[in-house]
Order: structure tokens, then C-alpha cells, then sequence
């Protein structure tokens, strides 16, 4: 007999139902107003001029200002995407040391980095690259808010991904290390060869929200004065008087970056459950007789 699926809540009544469509309606209707008045004030204050919006989106707009923008953000965040990603596998792998210093030294690392706001981290790298490695002329002052970009997002997502990497490999099961204790590889070994690799597999559709996150967070960096695509869209808008579309259209070209990048990280989700689950296959049924030999 099959067995009936499990349910969270019971199917909705005609009454029920009735009260969700007036629900949604309600709430429909609140935001078309907030909408609505959201426009008038915005008409009131000159906002909706077309010039406004095509000063935003003009041909100057982009080749002077977005693209410009877009590419130090994304050279930022590949560059911090790399070394987050080096950094968490090296501290995850130290997590899982075999020696209880070593585990307790990376411990304090990573849930110290994790625990400090980005920002904060930003702005101290800041003060720290412009005084005292440029001090030294180690490097130019004006380079101090870009390599103070993607050190502090190296430190806080790599400290993410390392705990994506320690709770992966704690989540697989004990057979794995016994297996490959079984063939005669070490600690380390089955770590490196066994275990890491399977949890990197399961933990893709999380380190591509974290690349999300590095994206997102990398506009953090105008506040220290590095040029990203948010701070040359506040450029286009002060000297053009049109703060407000300009930072719209920035934002629209950040929802588009990361629904691509979340779309990737869903579709390799789906791809990666089918790999791993799927129907038992029917066992064959059973026979009577000799068997046969050969």
C-alpha cells in the first residue's frame, strides 16, 4: 500500500479561501495607495521630469559613469570572491585539524572576523593602509579604500566560508572517514581527498549566495572613498541634480547581477538534489527454484 504524502496544514475551506482573496486584495489596494502617494510627492518635487530620467540612463551615463563603476565592483568582488574562498577553505581545514591548539587558534580567528561588522573592518583597513603601509610608501594613498575593499571582505565572508566548510564536513557521515580509514589514508588525507570534496559539492548553492553577499557588500566601499558603481552613480546624480534616478538605476543593475547569480545558485541546487536523491530502485522478485551455477 502507498503510503499517503504528510502535510503541514489542511487544504483551505470555502470560507477560508474567501478571506485570503479579501486579504490579498486588502493589501493589494494599501500598496497601489502608498504607490500613488509615493508618486504625487515625488511630482510635487520635480522628480518626475523626463530630462531627470534621461540624464540617468543617456549614453553619457553609462560610458562615463555605470560601466566605469560596475567594473571596479566587480574587479573588487572577484578578487575578494578568490581569496574569501582561499582563506575559508585553508580555516576550514584547520578547524578540522586533528590537534586541539591548532583547532582552538583557527576557532578564534574565524569567530572573531565573523562577529565584526564589515564595515567596521573596512574603515580600520582604511586608516591602516593610508597611514601606515602608505605611510612606509608601501602604496599610494589613493590605493588604500580599494585593497581595504577586498581585504575586509576577504576576512568576513572567508570566515563564513570557513564555517560553511566545518559544518559540511561534520554534516556527512561518520562512514566516509571510516571508509577511507579503511584503505589506509590518514586523517589528513581523507580530509583532503574524502571529505572536503563532498561537502564543497553539497555547500555550492551556499558559497554562491555568499558571492551574492561579496557583491552587495562591496558597495559598503564608498564610504572610505573607494569608486564603485555606487559612488560614481552619486557622482552622475550631484552633477546633474538627479540623485534619485541615478541611484535607481544603480540599484536596478544590482538586483540584476545578483538574481543572475541567485538563479545560478538555484538551478545548481536543483541540479545537485538530482544528483543525489532519486527514486530506490523496485527489487527484483523473488524466485523459487535451483540457482544456477556456473
Amino acid at each position: 500500500m502507498k503510503a499517503q504524502p504528510s502535510v503541514l496544514f489542511d487544504a483551505p475551506g470555502p470560507k477560508a479561501r474567501r478571506n485570503i482573496m479579501i486579504s490579498n486584495l486588502v493589501t493589494l489596494a494599501a500598496v497601489l495607495v502608498l504607490v500613488v502617494l509615493v508618486l504625487m510627492k515625488l511630482n510635487e518635487q520635480n522628480q518626475l521630469e523626463p530630462n531627470l530620467w534621461l540624464r540617468a540612463i543617456d549614453g553619457n551615463a553609462w560610458a562615463n559613469y555605470y560601466l566605469p563603476g560596475l567594473q571596479f565592483t566587480l574587479q573588487a568582488s572577484g578578487i575578494a570572491v578568490v581569496t574569501s574562498l582561499a582563506f575559508g577553505l585553508l580555516f576550514g581545514f584547520l578547524r578540522l585539524a586533528p590537534f586541539g591548539p591548532i583547532r582552538w587558534f583557527a576557532g578564534v580567528v574565524v569567530e572573531f572576523f565573523r562577529a565584526v561588522p564589515v564595515l567596521v573592518m573596512m574603515v580600520f583597513l582604511y586608516f591602516f593602509f593610508a597611514r601606515v603601509v602608505a605611510g612606509n610608501g608601501a602604496m599610494s594613498p589613493q590605493d588604500a579604500p580599494y585593497y581595504a575593499v577586498i581585504v575586509g571582505l576577504t576576512l568576513y565572508n572567508g570566515a563564513v566560508i570557513a564555517e560553511l566548510v566545518r559544518s559540511g564536513v561534520k554534516s556527512l557521515p561518520k562512514g566516509q572517514r571510516e571508509a577511507a580509514a579503511a584503505i589506509g589514508m590518514t586523517s589528513n588525507q581523507s580530509l583532503r581527498l574524502v571529505e572536503v570534496p563532498q561537502a564543497l559539492t553539497a555547500m555550492l548553492p551556499s558559497l554562491l549566495s555568499q558571492f551574492v553577499v561579496i557583491i552587495k557588500d562591496s558597495a559598503l566601499g564608498y564610504l572610505i572613498g573607494f569608486y564603485e558603481l555606487l559612488q560614481y552613480s552619486r557622482q552622475l546624480g550631484s552633477g546633474h541634480g538627479n540623485m534619485l534616478q541615478s541611484l535607481i538605476v544603480a540599484a536596478l543593475v544590482f538586483i540584476v547581477i545578483n538574481f543572475i547569480l541567485t538563479w545560478v545558485a538555484t538551478r545548481l541546487s536543483r541540479r545537485l538534489s538530482s544528483r543525489t536523491s532519486g527514486e530506490t530502485a523496485p527489487a527484483a522478485p523473488a524466485t523459487t527454484g535451483a540457482v544456477k551455477t556456473a
